[in-house]
């Protein structure tokens, strides 16, 4: 009777084989192995399906808002460390396709700077900067996450095509004058109809181009709005940054007409996610479902015309978290027992934690982590 091999064992077995049938070290062997490592780099596809730019049927109407306060830097040394601390920052941003960074200042009022569109601005006369603005963490946080390369997906190789690039319009006008010349990283520059001021960074429409039957020398393509991508191919395009002076404006200031449709409160003393996740309303839902000013309430909507965009805010506190930015914003009434009031959904993305705290940092991966599936799915009910 013969002995039947354990799965173990056969494996082994094939194992063995393929090393014995191998050839052996001297000068044709050494040839051979070349020859099949050749072979097998060149039919091999080592590229990333991430890498490859896939424009979708249709685009995505929703946006997805991630809120912080700038003093979560605060604990690291060095220039050098906070650096890197928003470099990691900004990783989990662009992996979780957020579209919009607020920066919130959660100290009080009366400390506070007024940061609202100052980044990039704080000079004083002759260049130098203002020394109070460059030491506000809000400001330098803002600024770092501002020109971080990540890469967003945008960030093509010359060789690459897509329905639309990023560029820059040089100084170089087209032989007949009009429009302008736009460096977008190809080849050949890229012409526009419009006449902008050079430097300017501009979205392109690139249309069904053929760098080989330019035009001219040109290859023709028109500006388009940087959420084009998103709404039209539903690329994700990278993230715009907003500073709020304090917790009550990253909602009173927020920069869509209607403001957030759904808000979400992270702190250990939320509701545990896997209960929350279920509360999630459809946020993007295109002529169903709205959200009232009342917390956590949803009506119905009688009409068949309603198709605006749906906005998620999903808001992380500082070291001692949300709570103490709240009892620090005198515009609020409530305090920060009873933050929970200010948000439609009060969650715990990581329940039983091991660790006595959790950085913000962590907690945007930890969180963005449980919640992006049930976005994409939520999101996508209207479409």
């Amino acid at each position: 009777m013969s002995q039947v091999k354990s799965p173990k064992k056969r494996k082994r077995t094939q194992i063995e084989k393929t090393i014995t049938s191998r050839p052996t070290n001297n000068s044709k062997g050494n040839a051979t192995n070349e020859e099949s490592s050749i072979t097998f780099s060149s039919s091999l596809n080592n590229q990333k399906p991430s890498h490859i730019v896939t424009p979708q049927k249709t685009g995505r109407k929703y946006t997805v808002s991630v809120a912080f306060p700038g003093s979560i830097i605060e604990n690291a040394q060095s220039a050098e460390l906070k650096t890197y601390l928003a470099g990691q920052i900004a990783r989990a941003l662009a992996i979780f396709n957020v579209d919009e960074v607020v920066i919130f200042n959660e100290s009080k009022r009366d400390d506070s700077l007024s940061t609202t569109g100052k980044i990039g601005k704080n000079r004083k006369k002759g260049g130098e900067e203002d020394n109070n603005v460059s030491n506000d963490p809000n400001i330098f946080l803002a600024r770092v996450l501002q020109y971080l390369e990540t890469p967003h997906s945008h960030h093509f190789r010359q060789e690459e095509k897509s329905p639309y690039r990023e560029g820059v319009v040089i100084e170089k006008l087209p032989k007949d004058g009009q429009g302008s010349l736009v460096d977008a990283g190809l080849t050949k520059h890229v012409k526009i109809d419009r006449s902008l001021k050079p430097g300017i960074q501009v979205t392109l429409d690139m249309g069904n181009y053929d760098v080989n039957k330019a035009h001219n020398n040109y290859i023709q393509a028109k500006v388009v709005s940087p959420k084009t991508p998103r709404e039209e191919s539903g690329l994700y395009w990278g993230y715009q940054i907003r500073l709020a002076d304090s917790i009550s404006k990253v909602f009173t200031e927020c920069t869509y007409p209607d403001g957030y449709d759904v808000t979400i409160g992270t702190s250990e003393r939320g509701n545990p996610i896997d209960q929350a996740l279920e509360q999630i309303p459809e946020f993007s839902i295109g002529g169903k479902y709205a959200f009232t000013s009342q917390k956590s309430q949803i009506i119905l909507l009688h009409t068949t015309n309603f198709y605006q965009d749906r906005h998620l805010l999903v808001v992380f506190g500082g070291l001692g978290g949300l709570e103490v930015a709240i009892d620090s914003d005198q515009d609020l009434t409530c305090t920060g027992e009873e933050a929970d009031a200010l948000f439609d959904l009060w969650v715990n993305t990581c329940p039983n934690q091991g660790s006595r705290t959790i950085r913000t940092e962590e907690a945007i991966l930890i969180s963005m982590a449980c919640l992006r599936q049930t976005i994409t799915e939520k999101g996508k009910k209207s479409i």
